[in-house]
C-alpha cells in the first residue's frame, strides 16, 4: 500500500494546514513535516523498485484492469524521489519567501494539494485517473497563482487557465474516444488492446487529442505561450515548484502514453514529436534572448528544456529514451535551483529586472557562484549534469544519422549559454545602478540550505554521471520493453 502514501500524505498535510490557518508558524511546521514524509515514502518506493522491479497495488482489492491501479517502475519511482526532494527544498525556501498573508490565504494547503496531484499523475496506471490528477493539479496551481492577489498574478492566471481548460477538454475527448474504441482505460491493458490498430481513425483521433493535451501541459510548440506569460507572476517558491515539476508531468504523460499505450514507431506521430521538439527548443532559446528579467529568461529556458526531453521520445531508440529520461531528471533540480536563486538574488538587489539589479558578484561572490553552477548546467557546459544529458542526446541523434537534429541540439545549447551569460552580466557582474550600497540584507538558512542542497546534487550528477546514466538506462529499457510494468499490473498486482 505504500504506492498510495504519496497521495494520502500530501492531502492529509493540506487538511492539517487548513485546520491550522490561524497560526502561520504551525502551518510552516506541518508543511515541512509533510514534505519530509512525502520524501520518505518516495524513498521507500524507489527502494522497492530498485530491489524487485516494477510493482503495483489495487484500490479496494479490485483486480486489474477493472479497479484503480497505482503502479511504480523506475521512471515513476525516480520522478517521485525528485518530487519529494524538491518539495522539501521549496517548502523550506518558502519560509522566507511567502508572506503571512499568503499563508493565511492557503499557500501551504494549495502546495500540498499540488503535490498530491503530481504524485497521483506519476503513479497512476489508469489513463482516466491521470485525467483526474491533472484536474487536481490545475485547481491547486490556479490557487497558487492567485493567492497573492496582485493584478499581474490574475493576468497570468487567466492565460494559464485558459489554455489548460482547452487542453482538459482535449484530454477527456481523447480518453473517451480511446474507451469507445477499446473498452479499456488501464494503460497496461490498453497496450495489448491497441496492438496493430495504430491506423484506425478513432485511435489516431484519440492520439491526436492526447498529444495536444499533454503537449499543452508540457508547453510544447506551438502551445507554449501560456508559460512565459504566467510563470513569472507568482512567488518565487511557486515559480520554482511549477518550473521543476508541473510541466514535467506533461512530459511524463507523453513518455508514458506514447510508449506504453500507443506505438508511434513509423506513424505520423513520430515526425510530429521530433519536429515539435526541435521547434520548441529553438523558440524557447530565442525567446530567452529577448527578455529583460531573470524569471522571464528562465521561463523560456523551461520551454527549451522540454524540447530536449521530447526529442528523446520522438527518436524512440533505447539510447534516445535514456537520454530524454536523464535530461528530465537533472532538469528538475536545475530549474528548481535557478528559480530559488532568482528569488534570493531579487531579495538582495531589490528587483529581477536587468536594468534595476546588478553588483551581486562584488557583494556576494559565493552566492553568485551558486547561480553560475545551474546556469552552466542548463547550457550544457561540462562537467555539470546538463552536459551529460545533451551528450547522450547528441549520440542518440547521430546513431540514426540525425545530423540536423545534432546541429539543433548544439545550436540551442549555444543560445542558452548566451542567454545565461546575459543574466550573469546584468545581475551579477555589472555594478548595481544605485551603487554597491543598494545591495543590503542577508539570507538565512531557510533560503541558503535548499539552494546549496540542489547545487550539490547538480554537481554530484555531473561528477558521478555513470551512476545516474545507469539509472536512466534502466528507465529506457523498461520503457522500450514494458513487459515488467504490464506483468506487475495485470499479473502481479497486490
Amino acid at each position: 500500500m505504500i504506492l498510495f502514501w504519496p497521495v494520502v500524505i500530501p492531502f492529509f498535510t493540506a487538511v492539517l494546514c487548513l485546520l491550522a490557518w490561524k497560526s502561520t508558524e504551525m502551518q510552516k511546521g506541518i508543511s515541512l513535516a509533510g514534505a519530509l514524509a512525502l520524501f520518505g515514502s518516495a524513498l521507500m518506493i524507489f527502494a522497492e523498485v530498485a530491489t524487485n522491479g516494477p510493482f503495483a497495488a489495487q484500490a479496494g482489492s479490485w483486480p486489474a484492469p477493472f479497479g484503480i491501479t497505482m503502479v511504480a517502475d523506475m521512471l515513476s519511482a525516480i520522478m517521485m524521489l525528485l518530487v519529494g526532494f524538491v518539495a522539501v527544498c521549496v517548502v523550506m525556501f518558502s519560509f522566507s519567501d511567502i508572506s503571512n498573508e499568503e499563508i493565511h490565504f492557503g499557500h501551504h494547503t494549495l502546495t500540498h494539494a499540488l503535490f498530491a496531484g503530481i504524485s497521483g499523475a506519476f503513479l497512476t496506471g489508469d489513463i482516466f485517473n491521470m485525467y483526474v490528477w491533472f484536474e487536481v493539479m490545475l485547481i491547486a496551481s490556479f490557487g497558487l497563482l492567485v493567492v497573492g492577489g496582485g493584478r499581474e498574478q490574475f493576468d497570468g492566471a487567466v492565460k494559464y487557465v485558459g489554455l489548460n481548460l482547452i487542453a482538459t477538454v482535449a484530454f477527456i475527448a481523447g480518453v473517451g474516444l480511446l474507451y469507445g474504441a477499446t473498452g479499456a482505460l488501464n494503460m497496461a491493458d490498453l497496450h495489448a488492446k491497441l496492438a496493430g490498430r495504430s491506423s484506425e481513425a478513432a485511435i489516431l483521433a484519440s492520439a491526436a487529442f492526447l498529444l495536444f493535451a499533454f503537449g499543452s501541459k508540457a508547453a510544447l510548440f506551438p502551445v507554449f505561450f501560456w508559460l512565459p506569460a504566467s510563470y513569472h507572476t507568482p512567488s518565487f517558491s511557486t515559480s520554482a515548484l511549477f518550473s521543476a515539476l508541473l510541466t514535467k508531468v506533461g512530459v511524463y504523460a507523453l513518455i508514458r502514453v506514447f510508449t506504453l499505450v500507443y506505438d508511434i514507431d513509423g506513424t505520423l506521430m513520430q515526425p510530429i514529436l521530433i519536429w515539435g521538439a526541435v521547434l520548441t527548443m529553438l523558440f524557447g532559446a530565442l525567446g530567452s534572448l529577448s527578455q529583460n528579467s531573470v524569471r522571464r529568461v528562465l521561463g523560456y529556458s523551461i520551454i527549451t528544456s522540454i524540447g530536449f526531453m521530447i526529442l528523446g521520445l520522438g527518436l524512440g531508440t533505447p539510447l534516445a529514451i535514456t537520454a530524454g529520461a536523464f535530461y528530465l531528471f537533472q532538469d528538475v533540480l536545475v530549474k528548481a535551483n535557478l528559480f530559488l536563486m532568482a528569488g534570493a538574488t531579487a531579495r538582495l538587489t531589490g528587483s529581477e529586472l536587468f536594468a534595476r539589479s546588478g553588483g551581486m558578484w562584488r557583494a556576494h561572490p559565493a552566492l553568485s557562484l551558486l547561480f553560475l553552477i545551474p546556469a552552466l548546467s542548463l547550457a550544457g557546459v561540462p562537467p555539470f549534469s546538463g552536459f551529460w544529458g545533451k551528450f547522450l542526446l547528441v549520440t542518440a541523434a547521430l546513431e540514426v544519422n540525425g545530423y540536423f537534429l545534432t546541429f539543433a541540439i548544439l545550436a540551442t545549447g549555444f543560445l542558452t549559454l548566451f542567454a545565461m551569460g546575459r543574466v550573469w552580466a546584468a545581475v551579477y557582474w555589472t555594478p548595481h545602478p544605485s551603487g554597491p550600497r543598494a545591495i543590503t540584507g542577508s539570507l538565512g538558512p531557510s533560503t541558503l540550505v535548499p539552494i546549496l542542497a540542489l547545487t550539490i546534487m547538480i554537481v554530484a550528477i555531473g561528477i558521478d554521471a555513470n551512476t545516474y546514466v545507469e539509472l536512466a538506462t534502466t528507465v529506457g529499457a523498461q520503457i522500450t520493453d514494458p513487459t515488467g510494468y504490464i506483468t506487475a499490473v495485470l499479473g502481479g498486482a497486490e
